[in-house]
């Protein structure tokens, strides 16, 4: 008898300061790296699938982007906060309706 299956793993590579494009809030993002392996005895093998996505913490929408996306956004977080994301601490532009 042989048991075989899948399993997903979840990581978070990186916290962003974006303008959500659902909600219009500028707020925190998670940058989330979602992978699924194929398990043979329980034992995780080998990756089958990886999947990017980002997540607003204001309201909750998760937007799919691809894994040059990925790389360019942990880049653009290690580096200090270029191109449309900011460290924390410094002033955003204000809301208006």
């Amino acid at each position: 008898m042989i048991i075989f299956g899948t399993k997903g793993y979840l990581y978070q590579l990186a916290i962003l300061t974006l303008v959500c494009g659902q909600c219009g809030n500028p707020s925190a993002h998670t940058l989330r790296k979602r992978v699924t392996k194929f398990t043979l005895f329980f034992v995780p093998l080998f990756p089958i699938s990886t999947k990017y996505a980002t997540q607003c913490t204001f309201c909750g929408a998760e937007q799919k982007v691809t894994g040059e996306q990925a790389e360019q956004l942990q880049a653009q977080a290690l580096s200090g906060g270029q191109g449309g994301q900011q460290q924390y601490g410094q002033p955003q532009q204000p809301y208006q309706s």
